[in-house]
């Protein structure tokens, strides 16, 4: 009975060997946003500011590459890809490169040192790679930001403005999208600095 047992075993034991093992599973694949614009000058000649961490919403504020399908009607649901993320979340993303970009032009530090004449606060209020059709699409970016004069009482408000910039994506996929976020991004600090510049300087 024994050995009739073990017969009828065999074939189970071979079949299982055979089966095929799981697959690893797929580490996402990281991107950023690149080399900086540009290099910081020997001595920038604007005012000193101050930059806080660009704030948003939770849905942007992690590392997913999101992206949003206007042609199915679902342009209101934000999906992550499944095998991209951003080593570092959007927000901080922005923020490295809005320093980067104003430090090319004016000492750049961080709030609270009481050494700068300007304040600046931005809120990102998109970021994601939107598809109007399966096989176009482009990156959206939409950053809010407010200049304020830091003052001994109260803070006095000099500009507060949108930038807002899409580029089209080369291919309807991650990699598309991440290249056309880059340089929406771009375009949107390039609006930025522009605009700081040309604000009046404090009294």
């Amino acid at each position: 009975m024994r050995a009739r047992t073990l017969f009828l075993l065999i074939p189970v034991i071979l079949t299982g060997c055979a089966l095929p093992l799981p697959d690893k599973p797929v580490r996402p694949e990281p991107y950023d946003l690149g080399p900086a614009l540009a290099a910081p000058a020997a001595t920038p000649a604007g005012a000193p500011l101050a930059l806080d961490g660009v704030e948003s919403a939770a849905a942007i504020d992690s590392t997913s590459v999101i992206y949003r399908l206007l042609y199915a009607g679902s342009g209101q649901q934000p999906r992550p890809y499944a095998h991209a993320r951003w080593t570092m979340s959007p927000p901080q993303l922005v923020t490295q490169r809005l320093r980067e970009a104003l430090a090319a032009t004016r000492p750049v530090l961080d709030t609270g040192t009481g050494l700068a004449t300007l304040e600046l606060r931005a809120e990102l209020d998109d970021f994601s790679h939107v598809f109007s059709s399966p096989g176009a699409s482009e990156g959206v970016v939409r950053l809010r930001v407010t200049v304020t004069a830091p003052g001994a009482r109260q803070d006095r408000l000099l500009g507060q403005r949108t930038f807002a910039a899409r580029h089209a994506a080369p291919t309807p996929d991650a990699a598309g999208g991440v290249g056309a976020l880059r340089a929406a991004t771009d375009e949107v600090v390039r609006q930025v600095v522009d605009w700081v510049g040309s604000l009046p300087a404090p009294r």
